[in-house]
Order: structure tokens, then C-alpha cells, then sequence
């Protein structure tokens, strides 16, 4: 009889072993693991990095801050994006980094307020990538040429 008692403990302490894993508390979520903690302001700088890129009328720093390379596509969407919030003089009033995917990807959280005291909230993937923080701002990235595409139409 003890040695069923003992047995039946110890199949016990690997599911409890498990159990903080399963927490469903996620009030750290605004904090990376203790890991990458010591490079987190990464994240907040590159939001930091993108806003003065903004004021600065800055193609080359907004591609920078974007990861992408400088060509034709991303030039034209950079113009486009200086174009509406350029030259507004934008002041960062919070940022909110969360790193709900994992440490090297989050998403930031920014509002900012403009000159003339227009708010401008936005939300961006952050992510590293050999060490450096990038918000993804740009859309047209091209894919990769070189594979086939997948067709959306109903098989025949």
C-alpha cells in the first residue's frame, strides 16, 4: 500500500512542475523575459527613432528605422509616409511596448501629439533583428520572386 502512495506522489510532481506555465496571469506582458531585458529599451528607441524620423522629413533614418532596404519601392512608400506625418514637430507622450510573441518581436503601443496638439496614436510590430530593434512601417515590401504564389480560386 506505501509503495502505491509513493508511486502515485511521484507521478504527480511532473504535472505540477507544468502548472506555472499554464498561468493565465499576464500582468508582465509590457516586460520582456529577464533574457532580453537588459536590451528592451531597443524597442522603445526605435519607436523614438521613428518619430524623429518623422520630424526630421528623414527618408534615409525612417528606412533605417524600418529594416528596409533603400530601393525604388521603399523610397516611394517613405515619401509617403513623410508626406502625411512629416514636419509636425511630433512630441512622444507614452509608449507601451508589449512582447507578446517573444522577446525579440512585440508590439509597441504610441501616441503623440503634434505642434498644434493633434494626437496621433499607432500601433506597430517591433522586432529584432541581429541585434537591431525595427518597427514595421513599411507595407510593400516585395516578396521573394523567386517562388511560385498560391492561387485563391476554388480547385476545378
Amino acid at each position: 500500500m506505501e509503495r502505491r502512495r509513493l508511486l502515485a506522489a511521484l507521478s504527480v510532481l511532473p504535472a505540477l512542475s507544468v502548472l506555472p506555465a499554464c498561468s493565465s496571469d499576464n500582468r508582465d506582458t509590457a516586460r520582456p523575459p529577464s533574457s532580453s531585458r537588459s536590451s528592451s529599451n531597443g524597442a522603445r528607441q526605435a519607436v523614438e527613432a521613428y518619430v524623429d524620423a518623422l520630424n526630421r522629413r528623414s527618408a534615409d533614418a525612417l528606412l533605417a528605422v524600418g529594416g528596409v532596404p533603400d530601393e525604388q519601392w521603399s523610397r516611394h512608400e517613405a515619401a509617403r509616409i513623410l508626406a502625411d506625418r512629416g514636419g509636425r514637430g511630433w512630441t512622444v507622450k507614452n509608449v507601451r511596448i508589449e512582447y507578446d510573441i517573444s522577446p525579440d518581436v512585440g508590439s509597441a503601443r504610441l501616441e503623440a501629439t503634434d505642434k498644434g496638439g493633434k494626437t496621433m496614436r499607432d500601433t506597430f510590430t517591433v522586432m529584432r533583428e541581429k541585434g537591431d530593434w525595427h518597427l514595421v512601417v513599411f507595407e510593400g515590401n516585395p516578396a521573394a520572386t523567386d517562388k511560385p504564389t498560391s492561387s485563391t480560386e476554388k480547385p476545378a
